[in-house]
């Protein structure tokens, strides 16, 4: 019996007819023209006013940092749930992430965790919102701004979701996002900026292409990296756009067919989430004994994976181990999350 993977890209014919004739017109591949026309989609569909396309969201990271002039020692805001790449996006930049416990509602950074948390040193927050939830962003912008501190949005987990209808990615000074394979779309791989602001927007372009101002003029001002797209990918990723709203809607249709088909078992729980705005990126439920439901699953073809453990827990962040409450409860057992049919 074919089994039903936890993730799995969603492309059909009309990519492979796209790759086809981009390749037969002669296309250079690098980044170029087809880049330019998905970020110009990106930018349209979150309601920025510019994007950039980056290597992947790891990288989209590391680059809104570097754009805003940080120092090595400066702190950085980061929930201690959340892939790695949030945190070692700072690290490999010299800065220290300070983790922050999580919200037990949306598992999103905490608020009232991250008052304690912040010090002369901090310089900006990396908010996640996690499976494309968020908690009340008004706040976390108004935290911000108390502080004096810039927001970026690791919004990696979130391409589609909003929060009272301004989409998530949009409500600091730059959002970030990840299009590798398990994302809503993909392009293999591959990330993207989007920000209001022209200044950033502009430093950002520059810093991903070597430094210089115009590609070709071998002038750098400032120091660069290459963080260069291609159009190879982007072929397929406006093909994908194309079918964002579809898989928005098919993402959002899947979530709550299994919300409802397990709100009769008491044994299995769920968060709250308003499917108006939230784009779930992956089924996530608690259940007391995640290895044996992942054991029966398997036995059924159906393929499920753990969620992130702690960053706090893993080897190479050992020195943040501290009191974090909320985390801490939501990863034993009975309440170990289980992220499954995602």
């Amino acid at each position: 019996m074919h089994q039903i993977p936890q993730i799995e890209p969603w492309y059909d014919r009309k990519e492979r007819q796209a790759l086809s004739e981009y390749l037969k017109s002669g296309g250079w591949l690098t980044e170029f023209e087809k880049t330019k026309q998905l970020e110009k989609k990106i930018a349209a569909f979150s309601g920025s006013k510019y994007c950039l396309m980056t290597v992947n969201g790891t990288i989209s990271l590391v680059l809104a940092l570097l754009s805003l002039d940080l120092k090595p020692g400066d702190e950085v805001l980061v929930p201690n749930l959340t892939m790695i790449a949030t945190p070692n996006s700072a690290v490999l930049l010299g800065l220290k992430p300070v983790l922050v416990d999580i919200e037990a509602d949306t598992l999103c950074l905490d608020l009232k965790a991250a008052e304690k948390a912040v010090s002369s040193k901090t310089r900006g927050m990396l908010y996640v919102p996690f499976n494309g939830r968020s908690g009340r962003m008004e706040e976390v912008v108004d935290f911000c701004r108390k502080h004096r501190i810039y927001l970026i949005e690791d919004a990696a987990q979130a391409l589609g979701s909003r929060y009272q209808g301004k989409h998530l990615g949009t409500f600091g000074a730059i959002g970030s996002f990840s299009f590798s394979v398990p994302k809503i779309i993909t392009m293999g791989q591959g990330g993207c900026l989007i920000t209001d602001n022209i200044r950033l927007y502009r430093k950002m372009k520059y810093i991903k292409d070597f430094g210089r101002i115009k590609g070709g003029i071998d002038i750098h001002p400032v120091l660069g990296w290459n963080f260069k797209f291609t159009d190879l990918q982007a072929v397929i990723g406006l093909c994908q756009m194309e079918k964002l709203e579809w898989r928005v809607s098919r993402k959002k249709e899947i979530y709550d067919r299994l919300r409802r088909g397990l709100a009769s078992l008491p044994q299995v729980l769920m968060l709250s989430t308003d499917l108006s705005d939230t784009v779930p990126w992956f089924m996530d439920i608690y259940v007391s004994d995640p290895d044996k439901l992942a054991l029966f699953l398997l036995s059924k073809n159906i393929a499920t994976r753990r969620i992130y453990p702690a960053v706090s827990s893993q080897k190479i962040y050992k020195e943040k181990q501290g009191k974090y409450p909320v985390i801490s409860n939501e990863m034993r057992n009975p309440g170990t999350k289980c992220r499954i049919l995602r």
